[in-house]
């Protein structure tokens, strides 16, 4: 296994985006890659030189006491239901994982849930509690009333500057903790009524240590992976999956504003065609009619050399998130929930 570094320090971006254009073959294939179902699956706590937290006063939830109510949301990973918690009457989100695991994984599963329900930022989806029910693997987590922002067109410069700023919060605090997601993508971005917006879906998180591999199984989406996670013969082989966060989130911003997904191919297209689109293409650009500022900002997390995207925490100081520190007031957000869907 390679070591992994810790967080890469913010350097001073050199150049600007790749804008060199490869001439289209027809007959050029890409191979299908292979998911090997062995590392899709939790890692190993960090060693004890990790930052650790103060000990918490979590209080088991039996399961017993909870009743679905109704499913809310479903995926690859599994099926999310919304449930009560009948002695407080509070609102949960269970998320059923799919398949058959041994022991090992469960163990694993839990170790890693442990350490989640430890993650406390009002910009990541809480994680309460875990249950083994029926042979299941069932997470309780936090509920988000307003839903994902998956299929979203939010043109407002302001208005996406604070969004930013709220999934960059929470993208700093899980890298601080050597948390990668892996999976930043509209769907996995929640908002709630009191419209704070928040990452989800730790299905598909990992724990990041100094001896572990970083981050190689096949999970995620693609739409959404960075050309380097894709192709490993980019940046020598070596992949950052805090730079891959970044390069997910810029995707994921590009797509609100522009109403559509930002490549020039759908991002329900073939495997192959994503996978030229995101690897061998230049990278996205946001069009001339948005502002310097936020073409610039975009131009930082889609740089195709991994060292070159800011991290999240140098994001935070851009002058793009600075349009929407004054925009923080409550009336500002609701027109979140009537934003017209994408078109394609």
């Amino acid at each position: 296994m390679r070591p992994v570094l810790p967080p890469p320090s913010s350097s001073p971006l050199v150049g600007g985006p790749n804008r060199s254009h490869h001439r289209r073959r027809q007959d050029l294939t890409i191979p299908l890659p292979q998911r090997d179902t062995a590392l899709a699956v939790p890692l190993p706590l960090p060693p004890t030189s990790a930052p650790s937290s103060a000990p918490t006063t979590h209080q088991p939830i039996p399961f017993s006491e909870l009743d679905r109510l109704n499913r809310i949301g479903s995926g690859s990973g599994g099926t999310v239901y919304k449930v009560i918690h009948r002695p407080t009457n509070r609102l949960y989100a269970l998320k059923v994982i799919y398949g058959h695991h041994e022991d090992s994984v469960r163990r694993q599963i839990h170790r890693e849930v442990q350490i989640l329900r430890d993650v406390d930022d009002e910009n990541v989806v809480r994680c309460h509690d875990m249950y083994d029910h029926n042979a299941e693997i069932q997470v309780l987590l936090e509920f988000m009333d307003g839903g994902s922002l998956e299929g979203k067109h939010i043109p407002n410069e302001q208005n996406l500057a604070d969004l930013s700023r709220q999934i960059l919060s929470g993208l700093a605090y899980l890298h601080r903790r050597y948390i990668v997601h892996r999976d930043i993508k509209p769907s996995n971005l929640l908002i709630n009524s009191s419209k704070q917006v928040k990452i989800a879906d730790f299905g598909v998180g990992r724990i990041l240590n100094q001896t572990m591999d970083p981050c190689n199984s096949a999970v995620g989406t693609i739409a959404y992976m960075s050309p380097e996670r894709i192709n490993t013969d980019i940046n020598n082989g070596q992949y950052d999956a805090y730079a891959g966060d970044i390069w997910s989130f810029g995707v994921s911003i590009l797509e609100f504003y522009m109403g559509r997904f930002p490549f020039a191919v759908g991002r329900q297209g073939d495997w192959a065609s994503l996978m030229c689109a995101i690897c061998m293409a230049a990278p996205p650009e946001a069009p001339e009619s948005a502002s310097p500022e936020f073409r610039d900002f975009i131009s930082r997390c889609l740089q195709r050399e991994p060292p070159k995207r800011w991290s999240a925490s140098r994001l935070l100081g851009h002058p793009f998130i600075a349009k929407g520190i004054l925009n923080n007031h409550p009336h500002i957000h609701n027109n979140l929930h009537h934003l017209r869907p994408l078109s394609f």
